[in-house]
């Protein structure tokens, strides 16, 4: 069994965010951590390497610096690592960030794509889906447990997040999954792990090697998506106190209610 994990290396959100002027996240100037969604994709695809001695390989595109990400996944337990980076590709949207991942996927064989999802600087979860439809294969996104996989007869049965209950949905192999956080507890990296995942060696692909992607749906030029406008979390005021006694306090807070129309 053969699977592939999409990773992304998004801004800690702890450290601060950074624009460009063009209104794109500054990336090379934050801090960095691998996406929660995606983490439990990838711990859900190593516990099917666990149970079924699968072929895990991790997919991510961005800067050289997210050549750290793959490290970390492979160092949970990956068996390989690929990075997609090429000046042409900054600045992508969702469609062009689909479009490059597709086509580096083209290049690998898989019986099972896992994906997070939605990121944690986009929070868009239009990837992953947008991935199963340029690659022509069925989508099941929110899962929050994956009930069985048969490998003999090619399907997979998933519990997909709805409201306050779930669907339990069955498709054809290959299939892509959008996975919850929820779905699990990742493991951490082992020691072991660590000195494997930088014994081992990162594959590197370019424009050159994205397959049946045209140039006109890369990067920034290819991004339908346009920033109007970006900046930092407003920042709220000190806000106002006052001492009263309890009745009073009640009245001044539905006096303030009814002020803003909340009531």
């Amino acid at each position: 069994m053969k699977i592939v994990v999409c990773i992304k290396q998004v801004p800690d959100t702890k450290g601060g965010v950074k624009f460009n002027p063009d209104g794109t996240l500054d990336r090379g100037a934050m801090l960095t951590i691998m996406n929660p969604d995606d983490k439990a994709g990838l711990e859900a695809a190593l516990r099917l390497k666990d149970q079924y001695g699968a072929e895990v390989t991790v997919v991510t595109m961005g800067l050289p610096k997210a050549e750290e990400v793959l490290r970390e996944a492979m160092a949970m337990g990956a068996d390989n690592g690929v990075l997609v980076t090429d000046r042409v590709l900054g600045g992508a949207d969702t469609w062009a960030t689909s479009q490059t991942l597709a086509g580096a996927i083209r290049n690998l064989e898989y019986d099972l794509i896992i994906s997070g999802r939605q990121a944690i600087d986009g929070d868009t979860a239009q990837v992953g889906p947008q991935i199963s439809e340029h690659l022509g294969i069925p989508v099941i996104s929110y899962a929050q447990k994956i009930r069985e996989i048969n490998l003999e007869d090619k399907y997979i049965v998933v519990e997909r997040q709805y409201d306050d209950r779930y669907h339990v949905v069955k498709a054809q192999l290959p299939c892509l999954l959008t996975a919850l956080a929820e779905l699990n507890e990742p493991r951490y990296m082992t020691p072991g792990g660590i000195f494997d995942a930088y014994a081992k060696e990162i594959t590197v692909w370019g424009r050159k090697d994205l397959i049946d992607v045209e140039d006109s749906n890369l990067g920034l030029k290819g991004s339908p998506t346009q920033i109007a406008r970006a900046s930092d979390k407003v920042r709220k005021g000190a806000g106002e106190q006052v001492n009263l006694d309890p009745a009073a306090s009640a009245d001044y807070i539905v006096s303030k209610l009814a002020a803003k129309h909340v009531i």
